[in-house]
């Protein structure tokens, strides 16, 4: 895939994004329309969004071609977990230097890829071009194809040059280099009436784990994974399968859609948050495939673990019903930890639309009520205003904000990527809810909030005078000095 203009044009309007749709009448101009401006990098840049989208395929190398300073591998900070390999956490560059950005870097990238085949022996390598080698010229193309002819793994170049647009762009970009080199180059073994597709998941901290078994249960099975705990080889033949399930609305959209166009494949939009959205997403898959025993299946399923997770719900339901959140994350989890957060009796107050699609917003809208408040831009002063104004009790958000939240002197639950804790499908719930109570329930909030005692003047003490303590070179001592007492006292 060469990256034209045309290309970057034709993802950012991407006909399947709500964001591109007109509304009553009026053409839409926001969120992927808008381009970054050069030089900020703040919310990621589309090299990191590709990163981002393929790093948690698990067998793979991915090398990195540019100045070594681009080469941090966010997962490495995120919870995207393996079941096999670790390949994936493992970082590499090809350090370009001085020398190689005025000569150019095509030799050392080939020289990179071959050490990577001999000495680490992955199902695959993803090289991702970066600003400095898109801005020289090199051919990412031509010496991928020319070392996987030589060495027989393949070798895909990912054109997401960071300067080329936001990090939403870069996911996309990551879709269309699988499109293009990855997707419909191998068959399964066996396909049953069943297969599926997971598309936007990464697995943070396991979560998928809570959610296939429940699959299987009822007879579905997850052909392909992308890319959360994924194998090389399973995307390869993610053509075979007859649904696509999207879990992040923005991501992949544009694979989910080119894949229709071109397998077949239908797709839904569908969230693993909280026990409505996990009941809905089995029966709307079973609702796809139109079979009457799997639907009776999925609702044998559903009665079942609701009936469990009503029983231990129930203690943690009696301490946390009642309390107000705030909610700032992005995407599909700013409607879908509403719905999640309402099954345990919490109400949420406010909640972001950033990086939220035209449906996500109407879901928001619907969840909250007229009194909800939405949050286009979350800046720590904008936080504590909210949090002031509705008085909420806790604060759930991605990990940098958890010093927004002790400034507003609230607990806080990480929501976002780095998070170490699995929220998705029945037994994320229960999870969530241990999580929620330890945090509001902290015996430290209660000391937080305390004044202190030089606040409320109950902590004065009278002054020493010098006649009640001496100072000389016996008493003092390393680290201080000792309290000499008058000869009356």
């Amino acid at each position: 895939m060469k990256l034209t203009r045309g290309k970057i044009t034709e993802l950012v309007n991407e006909p399947g994004c709500e964001h591109n749709h007109s509304h009553a009448g009026q053409p839409n101009k926001k969120a992927c329309k808008q381009q970054a401006q050069p030089g900020a990098a703040q919310g990621g840049c589309a090299f990191d969004g590709a990163s981002i989208a393929l790093v948690p395929i698990t067998d793979a190398a991915h090398l990195v071609h540019g100045p070594i300073a681009c080469s941090g591998n966010s997962w490495g900070s995120r919870g995207s977990l393996s079941s096999g390999p670790v390949t994936y956490k493992t970082g590499f560059t090809t350090d370009l230097t001085e020398n190689d950005i005025i000569f150019g870097g095509e030799k050392r990238l080939y020289q990179a890829i071959a050490q990577i085949v001999k000495h680490h022996q992955p199902a695959a390598v993803f090289v991702y071009s970066t600003c400095v080698t898109a801005l020289i010229g090199d051919d990412l193309d031509a010496v991928c194809e020319a070392a996987a002819q030589k060495f027989g793994t393949p070798v895909i170049p990912v054109h997401a040059a960071g300067f080329v647009g936001s990090k939403n762009l870069g996911n996309r970009l990551a879709g269309e280099a699988l499109l293009d080199h990855v997707v419909g180059t191998a068959e399964p073994e066996y396909t049953t009436p069943y297969d599926i597709n997971l598309i936007g998941e990464y697995n943070i901290a396991g979560e998928m784990w809570n959610v296939i078994p429940l699959l299987e249960k009822v007879g579905i099975r997850v052909l392909s994974k992308i890319t959360g705990d994924a194998r090389y080889q399973e995307i390869c033949y993610a053509h075979r399968a007859k649904l696509n399930v999207m879990i992040c609305s923005k991501a992949l959209i544009n694979m989910a859609r080119k894949m229709e166009e071109k397998y077949g494949i239908p797709f839904i939009e569908e969230s693993f948050y909280g026990i409505d959205d996990m009941n809905r997403c089995l029966r709307n898959i079973a609702e796809k495939f139109g079979d009457p025993a799997l639907k009776q299946r999925v609702e044998k399923l559903i009665a079942s673990e609701n009936a469990a997770l009503d029983q231990k719900l129930a203690p943690y339901r009696s301490r946390l019903k009642g309390k107000r959140v705030v909610l700032y994350t992005g995407g599909v989890k700013s409607w879908s930890i509403i719905s999640a957060a309402k099954d345990l009796g919490i109400e949420v107050v406010a909640t972001s639309t950033k990086k939220s699609t035209e449906e996500d917003k109407a879901r928001i809208k619907q969840l909250l009520g007229k009194d909800g408040i939405t949050i286009e831009k979350g800046s720590p002063q904008e936080l504590l205003k909210v949090i002031e104004q509705t008085g909420a009790d806790l604060l759930i958000a991605g990990g940098r904000n958890q010093y927004t939240a002790l400034k507003a002197r609230v607990p806080f639950l990480d929501i976002n990527q780095e998070r170490h804790h699995a929220y998705a499908g029945y037994e994320g719930m229960i999870e969530m809810a241990k999580e929620l109570e330890e945090a509001l329930y902290s015996p430290i909030w209660e000391q937080l909030r305390t004044p202190a005692p030089w606040e409320t003047g109950k902590g004065e003490q009278s002054p020493v005078t010098s006649d009640q303590l001496t100072v000389t070179s016996a008493n003092l001592r390393p680290g201080g000095f000792r309290q000499k007492h008058s000869s009356q006292s």
